[in-house]
């Protein structure tokens, strides 16, 4: 058996016949990170049981609420979450936040090791004047709202402008545009919410702009997903030839991923319509493409210019850059001159970042990441970490695969190497569950339909979370995400007004 990251695979003879207490393993945060360093504790360990905690009522992180709509390929490694859920040896507890609820300290005093495993739940900010005017968003609260993320869920984003301009040449930039632009009978067969689909089917957005800092060479989307953005029914592209001359021979060693996205770019800017039809078909296919989406590129925003009433964007300011160095690290130099582009919707997805979770973990406030050594947090036995809080808020889930993956390792490493004190017992989740009832905190135990309940994936169905039984019951009206229903088979509350606890978790479209 091969091992992770070129470490050597351990033996398991000595922790199964070990008369030691079984470890119990504490992970916070359910996303791809919190599972897939589950999956691999509880595969490579006979013995081990792992609490995943999360502060929302329902798991799978930026899997359920990140991935955009029309991905459901992308979401059916929420398969493979489920049954490592399913496991005698795992267990779930939603709504409940570490760091507030209970702290990391007491976490370990319940377990032998913990792993956090929160994520990046914060966006970087522009940091320029006007950021905080109306028609102004994040990225991370769009695609919250689209998915139905609670937090985000009354966020209500003006669509009433003609052009929308996004910052960032990402993944998620791209997924915003085509979600902007996608025509309404794709978007209803997907699991996007109700109400987001009613907003989008007044939407008067018809042109998007994404705009960077750097050029052609440095953008960060990948090929398939310019493909859909090129091939989207009803859009065309809008590139600008000028962008792309003479980029043949600068990709001639690149790397083969970015050479054939940078093909396309170029194939798509400099082919003329009548090169593959004759010239009344081009104007037809343009006359029936309503909408337009374009790159713009070396252009860094400056200020979002405001309406005369000082309350909503109706424009950026943008200065024009000039990139010194080659590839991916070359950086983009003001040339001094400004730019100004209408537009009353601004989007910026200029990435994610963690924040520090508990005064008692060490946290580098620069590059947004606890500090470690292949997991293993610098300076605290027996605390780990994993994904995007570990490495940064980079790469695709088969990154936060592996990335997870070598820090199970590095657990499994440290209970069979006699670091992690095994010396007694710990209780778990009872521990916890003494702290949070003592302090009248909600918690929720969570598992998934099963297949029986196919007819809750039809898209636009209404369902909700049945509480304390085994089968989901319709509400009209109720906003869903029909892909994938969660029951909460218990729900623990010592406060009075647990029902309207009970109430308010509702509305996370379960």
């Amino acid at each position: 058996m091969a091992g992770v990251g070129g470490r050597a695979p351990l033996g398991f003879k000595r922790w199964l016949s070990s008369s030691a207490p079984a470890p119990r393993v504490c992970v916070v945060g359910s996303g791809p990170a919190g599972f897939y360093t589950a999956q691999h504790i509880l595969k490579h360990h006979g013995r081990a049981r792992v609490d995943i905690y999360e502060k929302l009522p329902v798991p799978f992180g930026l899997v359920r609420f990140g991935v955009a709509p029309d991905h459901p390929e992308v979401k059916n490694v929420i398969n493979a979450f489920t049954q490592t859920a399913r496991s005698e040896r795992c267990a779930y507890y939603g709504n409940v936040t570490v760091g507030r609820d209970i702290t990391v300290a007491e976490l370990r005093q319940a377990y032998h090791a913990v792993v956090l495993s929160y994520g990046a739940e914060d966006n970087r900010v522009l940091g320029i004047p006007g950021e905080n005017l109306s028609g102004v968003y994040s990225a991370r609260a769009f695609v919250g709202w689209y998915n139905g993320l609670p937090e985000n869920r009354d966020l209500k984003p003006d669509l009433s402008c003609e052009t929308a301009l996004i910052l960032g040449h990402g993944n998620v930039a791209l997924d915003i545009a085509r979600i902007l632009l996608s025509p309404l009978h794709l978007l209803r067969k997907t699991d996007i919410t109700d109400s987001s689909l009613a907003a989008l089917a007044c939407s008067k957005v018809k042109r998007v702009w994404l705009v960077g800092r750097r050029g052609p060479l440095q953008v960060a989307f990948t090929i398939k997903e310019l493909r859909e953005m090129i091939n989207l029914p009803g859009a065309r592209p809008v590139l600008n030839p000028a962008d792309f001359t003479g980029l043949e021979n600068a990709i001639k060693d690149a790397p083969r991923p970015r050479k054939r996205l940078t093909e396309l770019l170029i194939k798509t800017a400099l082919e003329k319509p009548g090169e593959k039809m004759m010239e009344a078909q081009a104007a037809a296919v343009q006359a029936a493409a309503p909408r337009e989406w374009g790159l713009k590129f070396q252009r860094s925003p400056q200020e979002v210019l405001p309406t005369a009433d000082g309350r909503r964007a109706r424009g950026i300011r943008m200065a024009l850059t000039r990139l010194e160095g080659l590839g991916d690290s070359a950086k983009a130099v003001p040339t001094g001159d400004m730019e100004e582009l209408e537009c009353g919707l601004v989007l910026s997805s200029i990435g994610y970042r963690s924040l520090p979770l508990d005064a008692a973990v060490p946290f580098d406030t620069q590059r947004g990441v606890i500090p470690n050594t292949s997991g293993r947090v610098e300076g605290v036995p027996g605390l780990y970490c994993s994904g995007w809080v570990k490495r940064g808020p980079t790469g695709v889930i088969i990154t936060t695969m592996n990335d997870s993956f070598d820090t199970a390792q590095s657990v499994l490493e440290d209970l069979q190497l006699g670091v992690l004190d095994m010396s007694t017992s710990r209780e778990g989740f009872g521990a916890v569950e003494s702290i949070l009832h003592s302090r009248g905190q909600c918690w929720g135990g969570v598992s998934c339909c099963s297949s029986q309940h196919e007819s809750m994936m039809q898209p636009n169905s209404s369902w909700i979370v049945s509480w304390g039984s085994e089968s989901c019951e319709p509400l009209l009206g109720a906003e869903s995400e029909p892909w994938k229903c969660v029951v909460l088979l218990s729900f623990h509350c010592s406060r009075t007004q647990g029902e309207q606890d009970l109430n308010s978790l509702k509305v996370c479209h379960c």
